[in-house]
């Protein structure tokens, strides 16, 4: 099992809540810990899925986990870049915008 993600940050933003339970139990503690996708997998996923649906507000948190997981700054602009002809041109740009805003 892979190791757990860090939830610090779920209960400052949702509070004692069901949906911060799920999201550190069942989204954290069990989906993103399944062997059959790696950590890097994972993210890079995620990352495309929020910059499709164009969830700009959650990604500044999934690009940071992602370079924790191994995808370089270069690597998650190619694939925000590939995304652009798939998910449109404004979502992608503001993807960049976010990856160019990270530490």
């Amino acid at each position: 099992m892979h190791r757990k993600i860090d939830t610090a940050h779920i209960a400052p933003a949702y509070g004692d809540t069901s949906f911060a339970r799920y999201t550190e139990d069942i989204l954290f503690g069990d989906l993103w810990r399944r062997e059959e996708l790696s950590l890097r997998e994972r993210s890079l996923i995620t990352v495309a899925a929020l910059v499709a649906g164009g969830h700009m507000e959650q990604l500044p948190y999934h690009l940071q986990l992602a370079r924790e997981n191994g995808l370089s700054k270069e690597e998650l602009t190619e694939a925000v870049t590939h995304l652009a002809f798939y998910a449109g041109w404004p979502r992608a740009a503001s993807a960049m915008d976010r990856i160019r805003n990270q530490q």
